[in-house]
């Protein structure tokens, strides 16, 4: 090859390798900020904990700034919107009807199932049959309406099954409507239906594991307890507690939460002292649900009752088994927010608008302090060195994660709120009983 041949070559090779390298570059950024980007597919995130690994996730924001759409829902709901790639399910009120709703993350509806009919609302404005969140797997979306319905439906709206689990376990004899979200848990999904009224022995209360892709039953167990009153209903969800060695379903509820094998629902071990005999509450019922850590199950009550840490490997009664518990907090349990644990800090939302952070190796108190006054029902979220707390007026509060108390921003929607903040890819969702918000960037 001459040398003038050579000399145009030159350029259009280090154009091509420039054009690899940019190609390289960009195709490299994609995979990180997609690897970034996470599901929100149940109503506490993928692992049931509050819990988002993103990163650039926005902290102020108001109605009007910050916000890239607002979609108005048909009525109220206290669900957390799930969320998985570029679809939101999110469930409300539309009439006296129950709906699931498709969004897409453009802010537009793209299908409506009615689930159930027959809403109502609860203590005036505190909640009503919309409130257990769906579940999602990206295939599939299951949700659960307070009348009783379970439903399963394609991604893309197509029924797939649903029944009254009034017709499969009894009538829901319970004050506020069944309000438990179910867990889904691989190819399962999991029921706690903690209700009953009078004698022991004629309790309904039931635990059942279900074939997620058909509804049928595979296990259903009697979940016995010696609760009276109201303290024999629930309105919290089940978790899975899992680690390197073993997994297990914890049911919270009638006093006592529960750990069961995930095979045949069988009781493992039981806790109880979260409603002390010695000076019995008949109104003690549980709504905020436990949340559980390698190594730590957090375990609240309700109207100002203990808060447990115990530990995963107990086995039958545990509740005067020393050993068993990591510390115990006497008072200033959550009365609905659920407990959040992240790096070594357990943080405990009151719903007089009080966070309390603890030591969760000691149970030491960190802090104290109101964060807003006012009611908070959603439970509280972590993502990018914040926690997020959401009141019932609309206002959501952004502290700085870790052991000093400080507010980073407060931002009001001006909408009522008691629904818990999701995250994906880059934006805070947010279901007012209004609208359903996407806060971020484009």
């Amino acid at each position: 090859m001459n040398r003038a041949v050579m000399i145009q070559i030159m350029p259009f090779a280090r154009r091509s390798l420039l054009l690899c390298l940019s190609l390289a570059v960009a195709a490299t950024l994609l995979q990180v900020g997609t690897a970034s980007a996470e599901n929100w597919s149940q109503w506490r995130g993928a692992k049931l904990d509050g819990i988002s690994g993103e990163k650039g996730i926005p902290t102020k924001w108001s109605k009007t700034e910050g916000v890239l759409w607002r979609l108005p829902m048909p009525g109220q709901g206290g669900s957390t919107p799930v969320i998985w790639d570029d679809r939101i399910f999110v469930t409300s009120a539309d009439g006296k009807d129950l709906v699931l709703i498709c969004v897409g993350t453009d802010g537009k509806e793209q299908w409506r199932q009615t689930v159930a009919t027959g809403d109502r609302k609860v203590r005036d404005d505190e909640g009503n049959g919309a409130s257990a969140s769906a579940s999602t797997d990206g295939k599939h979306v299951w949700t659960f309406m307070a009348t009783g319905d379970l439903a399963c439906y394609t991604v893309e709206g197509q029924p797939v099954w649903k029944f009254d689990v009034q017709d499969r376990y009894g009538k829901l004899k319970i004050q506020f409507g069944m309000t438990s979200t179910p867990v889904l848990d691989g190819e399962r999904l999991y029921l706690q239906l903690i209700h009953g009224e009078g004698k022991a022995e004629t309790r309904e209360a039931v635990v059942v594991a279900l074939e997620a892709a058909t509804g049928k039953e595979i296990w259903k167990v009697g979940r016995d307890s010696d609760a009276i009153d109201e303290c024999e209903h629930s309105y919290a969800s089940p978790v899975i507690y899992r680690d390197d060695e073993q997994a297990f379903l914890l049911t919270h509820g009638a006093d006592y939460i529960i750990a069961h094998r995930l095979e045949d629902g069988k009781e493992i071990w039981r806790c109880g002292n979260l409603n002390l005999k010695t000076r019995y509450n008949n109104t003690l019922r549980f709504v905020a649900s436990p949340v559980a850590v390698p190594g730590m199950i957090i375990v609240p009550s309700a109207k100002n009752g203990p808060v447990l840490a115990l530990r995963p490997d107990g086995e039958g009664d545990i509740t005067e088994t020393k050993g068993a518990y990591h510390w115990v907090r006497g008072s200033n349990t959550p009365d609905v927010p659920s407990p959040l644990v992240k790096d070594g800090i357990v943080y405990l939302c009151r719903e007089t608008g009080v966070l309390i952070a603890v030591d969760a190796a000691s149970g030491k108190e960190l802090y104290q302090e109101r964060v807003h006054l006012t009611r908070h029902r959603a439970s509280p979220v972590y993502a990018d060195g914040h926690v997020y707390l959401a009141a019932r007026d609309g206002t959501v509060n952004v502290v700085a994660h870790g052991p000093e108390f400080k507010i980073v921003a407060t931002n009001k929607m001006g909408e009522e709120l008691s629904a818990s903040p999701a995250v994906s890819n880059g934006r805070i969702y947010l279901r007012t009983f209004d609208a359903l918000y996407a806060v971020g960037e484009e």
